[in-house]
């Protein structure tokens, strides 16, 4: 996927490989500022982004859906250690707490060759986000039920974090289910 020419984007929500199909969902504006903790956290310009998630359904381009390349893509930062994804607002699925993947590299060619990671994370979506955005079953079938027999605590990811790491991996947030939302996290690297 990586090596794919296309992925380089910041609207991931259409296809790009083949299909054009566009996720359909509630939308996401995410602003992800990567940043050294070894020196006063200063933002890292130039450092790549790989950012993917499930569909509203819970399922994967590539993968549950191989004819889809949506919801996948990679930005540079800017010179405030900034990228700013368009997407929409992940579905959950059975056994996962909702997330969003990402990967951090430090340059876009490394990104772009799928190689040398400097980190590879999840966020957790907001809980009243997840509640307000799953109310909505037509649009997010099956979303509502899995939401509430997953948490963090169970999560076979996010289950052995400590509470204060939970509040860091998860994105502060603003908006409403039919406005969308605005989310953004700061993502610390040791350089």
């Amino acid at each position: 996927m990586l090596t794919s020419t296309g992925v380089v984007r910041s609207d991931i929500r259409a296809s790009f490989l083949g299909s054009t199909t566009v996720a359909g969902g509630v939308r996401v504006t995410l602003t992800l500022t990567v940043v050294n903790v070894n020196a006063s956290c200063a933002p890292l310009s130039g450092y790549a982004v790989y950012l993917w998630h499930c569909d509203r359904n819970g399922q994967y381009s590539l993968y549950d859906l191989p004819a889809e390349s949506y919801l996948r893509g990679v930005q540079v930062t800017d010179a405030n250690g900034q990228v700013t994804f368009t997407t929409i607002f992940p579905g959950c699925y059975s056994g996962r707490y909702p997330h969003i993947h990402f990967e951090v590299f430090s340059s876009l060619s490394n990104a772009t060759g799928g190689r040398f990671a400097r980190l590879v994370s999840q966020l957790a979506m907001p809980s009243a986000a997840c509640t307000s955005v799953y109310a909505d079953t037509a649009t997010y079938p099956n979303s509502a039920s899995r939401f509430a027999s997953t948490t963090t605590a169970n999560d076979n990811v996010f289950g052995d974090n400590t509470s204060a790491q939970i509040t860091a991996m998860t994105p502060t947030f603003n908006g409403t289910p039919s406005a969308g939302y605005t989310m953004a996290a700061t993502i610390g690297i040791a350089i």
